[in-house]
């Protein structure tokens, strides 16, 4: 097994006792992503939109520094304090996947770090480079 460590300045660093990510294979861990903006490591400004945005932003830049892009994500968590607001996710979604869209997953949840109203995780597979 060949595994491999995943960090960007371009996302968020660790708040706790994890990673950004990690690669195993070609299969590679997203940790959960909050709203927090990378060079403040503060909570994005803004309503619900900013902060699902924030965290597809924040999934991206780890998606791309492990070498691959969101259309990788073949699994999506999406963990809500308010479930009433997954049409957004849906909507905010759209702008960032292209069909097929992953396997997902919605949880309402009570609490998040940082008071945060979204945070998603999930699991990408990297295809496999062909070499001549």
């Amino acid at each position: 097994m060949t595994k491999h460590i995943i960090h960007t300045h371009l996302a968020p660093q660790a708040i706790g006792t994890y990673s950004q990510a990690v690669k195993v294979n070609h299969t590679v861990y997203l940790s959960g992503q909050i709203p927090l903006v990378p060079a403040t490591m503060t909570m994005v400004d803004g309503d619900i939109n900013a902060q699902i945005t924030q965290v597809f932003e924040n999934l991206q830049a780890v998606a791309n520094a492990a070498g691959g892009d969101l259309n990788d994500i073949v699994k999506l968590n999406v963990f809500l304090t308010d479930l009433a607001h997954f049409p957004i996710v849906n909507e905010i979604m759209g702008n960032y996947f292209d069909e097929p869209y992953p396997a997902r997953a919605a949880i309402g949840v009570a609490a998040l770090p940082k008071d945060a109203g979204v945070e998603m995780d999930g699991i990408m597979e990297l295809p496999v480079q062909e070499y001549a």
